[in-house]
């Protein structure tokens, strides 16, 4: 009942361990993902509102990455903190094995694994797939944040805007060029080819409108020398219907995972996203997903090798496991990659875990065994 006891408050204090450094690792690393997304707002005019709720979105992805790395950490400070603080004696010495620790760190490693595999199959796919779709909202998007004083604006596909100054929302001396017939409509020939630029005294920016004030618009046909002037006092330019260089069409790691198992095991293989050369994408994001995770208790076996009796110090231990260990988080994350390119890495890939597990397990136990002969 007393090692019941202790067992329960080693769980928590190693999940506690896992979950503060788990979240300051995903905040910093969030952090600095934050800063570069406001070029949705300075580059590509979204809202304030869409750039904070794709940042938090995208939050889970960050996290996601963590979870191997902060419960390496997380485990490697459990370990030699009790060692350090002799706990694990007082252990030895009322009679518990060795063994019964690593099947209790075990055990702790089989709750982050479930707690990795609903993240990465369901909650992290999902916030994704939502933050992209936050992108597809044109009436999110407004004209006025792109705007800056004396710079080309690219932020529609096919065409170039610059202003000469900006007030407020008021602009002058505004050029415009289109050369892939985003606003035919406004030729009367509507022909294919042409390029178009409009230059205007003034303008004023609302939203995704921008109303030009005394200007002319100078059509000009591909391979032909005479262009066609129209002058005017005012034009109505809708811009919500141009197209930006914002990705909206969700990648393959914003894909829910059913979908990829329906692409893998070829169904519904005309999908838009799934052939045979998207495969190769979809085979290691379903191995990041659901395979990776496995490693997790291999990490949790090789940190148990403080455990044994050893002529090292213990920060030389330490720093030995931590490497070992995190050279075997490397090496996941390198073949990761290929699992798609070769069938055999494929598999090695995935039988790996299921065999390293229980020879590293037999391990240790035979290393305790023969500790407590040498006794």
């Amino acid at each position: 009942m007393f090692h019941n006891k202790i067992y329960q408050n080693y769980i928590v204090e190693i999940l506690k361990s896992f979950f503060v450094i788990l979240f300051s690792f995903s905040i910093i690393a969030w952090t600095v993902k934050a800063v570069n997304y406001l070029d949705l707002i300075v580059e590509s005019g979204y809202s304030i509102i869409t750039y904070l709720s794709y940042s938090l979105l995208s939050l889970t992805g960050v996290l996601t990455k963590f979870i191997p790395l902060s419960f390496l950490v997380a485990i490697v400070f459990f370990i030699t903190k009790q060692i350090e603080e002799k706990e694990f004696t007082i252990l030895w010495s009322s009679g518990v094995k060795k063994i019964h620790i690593v099947n209790l760190l075990l055990l702790s490693s089989l709750l982050i694994l479930i707690f990795y595999l609903v993240f990465s199959m369901l909650i992290t796919p999902y916030t994704l797939n939502q933050s992209r779709k936050l992108l597809s909202d044109k009436n999110e998007i407004s004209i006025f944040p792109i705007l800056k004083e004396n710079q080309f604006i690219d932020a529609y596909k096919g065409v170039t805007l610059i202003v000469g100054k900006k007030i407020k929302n008021e602009v002058q001396n505004v050029f415009i060029f289109d050369n892939s017939n985003n606003f035919k409509s406004l030729n009367s020939n509507n022909t294919k080819n042409e390029s178009i630029n409009i230059i205007a005294q003034k303008g004023i920016a609302e939203k995704d409108q921008l109303v030009l004030l005394k200007g002319q618009m100078i059509t000009t046909l591909s391979g032909n020398t005479k262009s066609k002037i129209v002058k005017f006092d005012q034009m109505n330019l809708n811009l919500g219907s141009l197209e930006n260089d914002i990705i909206k069409k969700p990648k393959i790691q914003e894909t829910s995972t059913i979908q990829l198992l329906n692409c893998f095991t070829n169904k519904y293989i005309k999908n838009s996203f799934c052939n045979e050369n998207s495969k190769k994408e979809v085979i290691p994001t379903l191995n990041r997903r659901i395979i990776l995770p496995i490693y997790i208790p291999i990490i949790s076996l090789i940190s148990c090798l403080l455990l044994a009796n050893t002529r090292n110090s213990l920060v030389t231990n330490k720093i030995s496991i931590f490497l070992i260990s995190f050279f075997v988080l490397l090496l996941v994350e390198l073949f990761i990659r290929y699992t798609g390119l070769n069938y055999i890495i494929n598999y090695l890939f995935i039988f790996f875990p299921f065999l390293l597990l229980p020879l590293i397990y037999l391990m240790l136990i035979q290393k305790f065994k023969k500790e407590i002969i040498y006794k």
